[in-house]
């Protein structure tokens, strides 16, 4: 057998591995224990109608600068060079590298008063994704996983949750769940799903080859009829099915006109945002997108420009695009951070971490548009009017997915966790 199918055969088994991973739950150790349930004491909220089924969530790595985009000062000595703009609802403003999302401001919901305790970008991101500490012992699910766990996949041939960007270290993701629960992982929007296809073989041999592989573990089932054997089967034959389902087109952006593409944008987070509107429609629960590349210690009024435009443009096809094809009500779409950027310019042009006060924006999913919450004092330091934690934001999210805030779930060393730890929603977001 020549090299090329060697190779091929490598990638259809790392393929397979991946989806086993994805979609049941079984990776080359077995299954992790499952985690135990019981009610928790109860935070008496009203039961939300209507919840969002799906999330789309948009991470700034490196720290969101806030007074350049959401909660920009006009004539302050802090703001530098940004300008302010006029949106389509009267009483906001934002910063002038924004004017598509200016012009849609009725759909948004900003928060200019989140703050932070974490001022580090690891322990401020992993923060930010699970609502609680970093700890070397354990790994907190993120919120995909959580409404995974509690609504389950909606589409069978597509996994629950979908990462698309470059850093997949750090992410929502399973935590101490089962693997089922862990994001199948894409760094690059415009690759497609690699691996899914069959190369260097064709449907018929396929068809021998699991016959034949199925002939000789019959004994060995038969005698460890146990639930790890029984899933490993069902992995094999699930990975070919998903394979031939016609559902794996979601993943290919080449299906979208030329004109459709170049809305979003032509760099990674473009195409990425047009990903996770594709996916969304086919009924995937839960997408995060990453755009890295924030972290602006030095000339902050150089950079930011450009990371803005790419931003504005890709957020605002989508909020467009996903009103247009009737899924914006039904899809939580976040924007946020780890913290934002100091006003105080440093002597290299740039802005440092600054936990203490910084803005998220969340859309569709039944929240209040054309809505500003929070307030920072006049130089955008610290938070002085409706500050909002993380575990609040959070729950937030959670409560508009209709998660169940007071439910208990175990880890499987016993401990208990709950999705938002201790947060509690801010109704008055809520339409």
């Amino acid at each position: 057998m020549n090299s090329a199918i060697n190779a091929n055969e490598w990638n259809r088994r790392r393929f397979i591995e991946g989806t086993a991973k994805a979609f049941l739950g079984v990776g080359a150790l077995g299954m992790t224990n499952r985690a135990g349930a019981a009610a928790g004491a109860g935070l008496g909220l009203p039961p939300r109608i209507g919840a969002a089924k799906h999330i789309i969530y948009l991470y700034m790595d490196g720290g969101l600068t806030h007074l350049d985009t959401f909660d920009t000062k006009p004539k302050h000595k802090y703001q530098g060079p940004t300008k302010t703009i006029d949106t389509n609802v009267d009483h906001i403003k934002l910063s002038g590298h924004l004017p598509s999302l200016a012009s849609q401001a009725d759909k948004l919901t900003i928060i200019n008063s989140m703050t932070s305790t974490a001022g580090a970008h690891v322990q401020g991101n992993y923060f930010m994704h699970t609502s609680y500490e970093a700890r070397a012992t354990i790994r907190h699910p993120g919120l995909g996983a959580w409404a995974l766990k509690y609504k389950g996949r909606m589409n069978p041939n597509l996994p629950g949750s979908v990462f698309i960007g470059g850093n997949s270290r750090i992410n929502g993701g399973g935590g101490f769940f089962e693997p089922e629960f862990e994001p199948l992982a894409i760094n690059n929007p415009n690759s497609g799903l690699r691996n899914s296809k069959l190369r260097g073989m064709d449907q018929e041999q396929l068809d021998e080859d699991l016959e034949l592989a199925s002939q000789f573990d019959t004994e060995f089932q038969e005698r460890y009829d146990v639930k790890q054997v029984r899933a490993y089967t069902q992995m094999y034959d699930d990975a070919v099915r998903i394979m031939q389902s016609k559902d794996l087109q979601a993943f290919d952006l080449k299906a979208e006109d030329s004109a459709t593409r170049a809305r979003y944008g032509t760099t990674p987070f473009g195409q990425g945002c047009l990903l996770a509107r594709r996916l969304i429609e086919h009924d995937v629960r839960a997408v995060e997108v990453s755009y890295q590349g924030w972290d602006m210690h030095q000339s902050v009024f150089q950079l930011a420009p450009d990371k803005c435009e790419i931003l504005d443009r890709a957020m605002g096809a989508l909020l467009r695009d996903l009103e247009r094809v009737g899924k914006l009500d039904d899809t939580v779409v976040v924007l946020t951070t780890e913290f934002g950027r100091t006003p105080r310019i440093n002597e290299n042009g740039g802005r440092d971490h600054h936990p203490q006060a910084f803005s998220s924006v969340l859309a569709g999913g039944g929240f209040k548009g054309g809505t500003v919450y929070g307030k920072t004092d006049e130089g955008g330091e610290n938070v002085i009017e409706n500050p909002v934690e993380i575990p609040d934001f959070n729950a937030t999210i959670a409560y508009a997915m209709g998660l169940p805030l007071d439910q208990v779930l175990y880890s499987p060393s016993k401990r208990p966790f709950t999705v938002a730890h201790k947060g509690e929603p801010v109704l008055d977001l809520f339409a």
